[in-house]
This record gives C-alpha cells, structure tokens and sequence, in this order.
C-alpha cells in the first residue's frame, strides 16, 4: 500500500474507515493516544494518510486532537456525557412532538425497514454497526422535519454519543436499544407522541446509565494487533 500513487482516494477511505470502525468497536480505549507513525505501521500506510484521516475523525468530533499533543481518543468525563444526552433528550422531545401529527406510512415503512437492520446486526454481535444504525435511527426521525438546523445539532451530538457508547457501554446491551427504539415507533403508529416522548427520554436516560468507566488506560496499545486482519 506504501507504493501507491499519491492520490489514491480509495485508500484514504480504507485508512479513514478502519480508524472509525475501530472506534465504533470500543477497540481503541478512552485517552489512547493515537501516534500517526505507529498507526501507518499497523495500516501499512504513509502518515500522511493516517494524518488526513485523524483530522476527518477530528472534524466529525469521534477523537479529539490537541495542539502539541496530538491526537487522542476522547476521554469525555461523567459530567460532559450527562450534558449530551441532556441535550438529545430535550431536542428528541421536540422532534417527536411535532412527528406525531405529521409521520407518514412510508416513514413509519422506513423506520420499521431500520429496526431491521438494528436487529440484524445485534444478531450478528457486529458492534460498529449496531452504534452507528443506533444513532441512524434518531437522525431518521429528526430528517423527517425535513429541518437542515436541528438536524445539524442532532448529528452533532450524535457523533459525540456514538463515542461515548462505544467506549464505554458494553456490547451486550445493543439489543436493549433496539428494543426501546421500536417502542417509540410503536407509540407513534398509535398515534400517541407524549408517550413516545416518555419512552426517548428514558431511552436516552437508559443508555446514559449503561455507560460503565473503566480504568484509565495505562498500558500501551498494540495497533498491530487491533488492525492485523
């Protein structure tokens, strides 16, 4: 991979999504740092590639980088997690609010379509992808206001979120998400958004409680052994 034409776009998101999927897969634990040389070692990569991926990660907040310091996985504190999923809470709220006079049969077809595939994937104890469709789930009721700023916001705190579970909830606990987000569609088949309110924001209140902070890392991390297949 090393001798590939420098503009090689394919690998830039070969390196980009293993770096992701890693994450999403709680591989990569909280405060690791994420040194550019040992990471193109492990990818068999340039750190000019790494690097232009660490900064994509950056930009979608999935790892933090520090001036001087480099680039880390986040390490986000109990207090910083209760304002996220604070802020999902009260944003969902109004989403669903203004969903239950207005969701259409397709959307609810959708929806249903993606339960699916969370459930699939539980099934399948495919940890990157059950984080990521979780979060697909709340982006799909909030795009239904067809609303490009709250959507924004969502997506933000989405991206924060995600890391959060992958950190730290543990992975058996997908299929208790699934099922929370296919109560909230049922109460809005029913016609009934107070109670779909309810159900998000114990949803949210759910996974918040299901984060467990283990012990700082200490040891050093071996990326040849997380990115050998």
């Amino acid at each position: 991979m090393r001798r590939t034409p420098k503009s090689a776009p394919e690998i830039d998101e070969r390196v980009y999504d293993r770096l992701s999927n890693a994450l999403m897969e709680g591989k990569l634990r909280a405060g690791t740092k994420l040194a550019e040389h040992k990471l193109a070692d492990a990818l068999g990569v340039s750190r000019e590639r790494v690097r232009k991926a660490l900064h994509r990660l950056a930009a979608d907040r999935r790892i933090d980088i520090i001036p001087n310091r480099g680039a880390r996985v986040p390490s986000p504190s109990a207090e910083e997690i209760r304002a996220v999923y604070q802020a999902h809470r009260t944003l969902e709220a109004g989403v669903l609010l203004q969903l239950g006079t207005s969701l259409s049969e397709a959307m609810l077809a959708s929806l249903e379509e993606h339960l699916r595939k969370e459930r699939d994937a539980a099934r399948a104890n495919d940890r990157a992808l059950s984080v990521r469709l979780s979060g697909e789930f709340h982006i799909l009721l909030v795009d239904a206001l067809d609303n490009e700023e709250l959507s924004r916001f969502i997506r933000d705190l989405l991206s924060r979120s995600s890391i959060m579970v992958s950190l730290y909830e543990h992975a058996g606990h997908s299929a208790c998400g699934v099922d929370e987000h296919a109560a909230i569609v049922d109460a809005l088949r029913k016609g009934d958004p107070m109670s779909a309110v309810a159900l998000s924001r114990d949803h949210f209140t759910h996974v918040q409680e299901r984060l467990d902070f283990p012990e700082t890392v200490s040891a050093p991390v071996n990326f040849e052994e997380i990115f050998q297949n």
